[in-house]
């Protein structure tokens, strides 16, 4: 009898998922041979610039124990990751289009330095996200070109937003868009949505970029390696080399005004980091403390509150390597 419980507790300690993750180092990757433009000219690094990324993995109980004796790997309640009752291809999904959000995030900050964007832009608007519940969630996705409303063809943010805000609460709009280079159609209703009481059809637009930009994210979801792409992007739309031959990685949020946000799991990026053989690591100045407290694992760390910032040490940190 007490055989069996013995085993049936064994067989349950390596079998039954509990309600927690164990968020470990992830891929690093180099993130501008992910980068295509058309009409401009490319400077390759000598270097490179490469993101980092977390690995959350559910556990049983043993691989609980395992986890916590590891210092690379971090233990928290599914609820701090992912909203209550959130399946696994909601999770996913929801992951790519924070992906893709940061992505056109990145552009945006490195073609308003470079670009004279965004007064200057390409046909049609580009949607930048779109809000949870809203109308437009998992009709309109982050890249989407959006040509006209209602048959009214849109050239600027500005335009669509007004032709959005024509049409009266519960009225449906009919938009034609790009995806992928293909023409299709949405029928949004505009009511109040995501928590707020006026109406709405919960997207975010941008003005279309002047050329095209593609950036290759695969498997990574998240919005934490908006940083990278925006430096990685500089760097090859300009003369010389911001890397000055070594590996840099990073992490953070990328505003649309280029301020570089906080992210989750640092210290596991950290190791990532270390694990690529890089030399330095950019970080939101937000997460400082915790990387402080995660320890270097040889890595000069960087604290970063902005685009330019990160953009002025890379400058100077080049030069000195000249």
């Amino acid at each position: 009898m007490l055989y069996g419980a013995v085993a049936a507790i064994a067989v349950a300690a390596v079998t039954v998922t509990l309600p927690w993750y164990a968020i470990g180092p992830g891929p690093a990757r180099a993130v501008q041979p992910l980068i295509r433009f058309d009409d401009r000219q490319r400077f390759e690094s000598e270097g490179s610039f490469v993101l980092t990324s977390v690995r959350y993995s559910p556990l049983t109980g043993f691989d609980l124990l395992l986890a916590w004796l590891d210092p690379d790997r971090g233990v928290v309640p599914r609820d701090d990751l992912f909203p209550p009752g959130e399946d696994r291809d909601r999770e996913e999904r929801r992951a790519i289009s924070q992906m893709d959000t940061s992505k056109l995030d990145a552009a945006a900050v490195v073609l308003r330095e470079l670009a004279d964007y965004p007064r200057q832009h390409g046909d049609g608007v580009l949607v930048q996200s779109v809000v949870s519940g809203c109308a437009a969630d998992g009709e309109l996705f982050p890249g989407d070109r959006i040509l006209a409303i209602e048959g009214q063809e849109v050239d600027t943010w500005r335009e669509a937003s007004r032709a959005i805000q024509a049409a009266p609460s519960g009225g449906t709009l009919v938009f034609d868009l790009s995806v992928d280079g293909e023409p299709e159609t949405a029928d949004l209703v505009r009511e109040p949505c995501g928590g707020s009481e006026d109406p709405l059809v919960g997207v975010s637009l941008i003005n279309s970029f002047p050329f095209d930009v593609a950036i290759s994210s695969g498997e990574i979801g998240g919005s934490s390696a908006g940083l990278m792409w925006a430096l990685g992007l500089y760097d090859l739309m300009t003369p010389g080399d911001l890397t000055g031959g070594r590996t840099i990685a990073g992490t953070g949020q990328i505003g649309l005004d280029g301020t570089v946000g906080p992210i989750d799991g640092v210290g596991q990026k950290i190791a990532a980091a270390a694990d690529a053989g890089a030399a330095v690591f950019l970080l939101p100045e937000d997460n400082a403390e915790t990387a402080a407290a995660a320890g270097d694992h040889g890595l000069e760390l960087v604290p970063v509150s902005s685009f330019d910032e990160a953009l002025a040490y890379l400058t100077g940190s080049a030069d000195a390597e000249a």
